[in-house]
């Protein structure tokens, strides 16, 4: 990963249309790490919008967490290698076959093609789901309990890392090691928060905590400057460093 700390933050394209979605790449180039794209823009658009947006020279962070059946996992990474994401997941809830299927695909594929393979990421526990939710589904335990036993079995599996919430990056970056990738979404900077809430992870809090990669969506899309909120962002993570 780059030195710079901007290399860290990937904005959400959260838009189903194309010349938005490039407006918010052509602003943000050389001020953020990357852009990711989600299963809203890629429904509407398909793999010839995400190329489109890929030309601008921004890395991608492909958000389409796969999960299905091994081969068809397998089948959907090496479709996905051709719009040469840096990063890609899938549901780590897929099983170790699944998983494993998926990272040697995405090296079987990029090597075919010659691109840099992406990190693989497994996707934990969704930020939505809470304890009662993963008891309803027959899950025991604490989310962190889930969170750490999926990111166990992704790392077994060949994948590079995990996508977790920020009340997971310390018990992760302590089970998992210190090359054992981090994505966290959900991050907004105290100067963004909204009213009166009192809980937020911010970005140098997130990466003091041990996280690789940053989505901060709103706070840099919706801010009336948005360079110049990335910037700031950035200026803090080099502060904390």
């Amino acid at each position: 990963m780059s030195q710079d700390p901007r290399s860290r933050i990937f904005v959400p394209l959260d838009t189903p249309d194309l010349d938005a979605a490039l407006h918010i790449t052509r602003t943000l180039k050389g001020h953020v790490g990357g852009v990711k794209i989600g299963k809203e823009i890629f429904t509407a658009l398909g793999p010839a919008g995400v190329t489109s947006i890929a030309q601008e020279g921004m890395p991608l962070f492909l958000d389409l967490k796969f999960h299905d059946i091994p081969n068809t996992v397998a089948g959907a990474v090496r479709s996905a290698i051709a719009m040469a994401p840096i990063i890609l997941d899938v549901h780590a809830a897929g099983g170790s076959a699944m998983m494993a299927a998926a990272a040697d695909a995405a090296g079987e594929e990029a090597d075919r093609l010659g691109v840099p393979k992406p990190l693989i990421l497994g996707v934990t526990v969704l930020t939505s789901l809470d304890e009662a939710d993963l008891a309803a589904a027959g899950v025991t335990g604490t989310v962190e309990d889930q969170v750490v036993r999926l990111a166990r079995l992704a790392g077994s599996a060949g994948l590079d890392g995990v996508v977790c919430s920020g009340a997971e990056i310390e018990p992760l970056r302590a089970a998992m090691g210190a090359d054992f990738k981090l994505l966290t979404p959900g991050i907004r900077p105290l100067w963004a928060a909204a009213g009166d809430q009192k809980r937020i992870l911010t970005p140098s809090d997130a990466v003091a905590r041990g996280a690789d990669f940053l989505v901060i969506g709103r706070a840099i899309t919706g801010a009336d400057d948005p360079v110049a909120a990335a910037e700031k962002i950035g200026d803090e993570l080099a502060n904390a460093a």
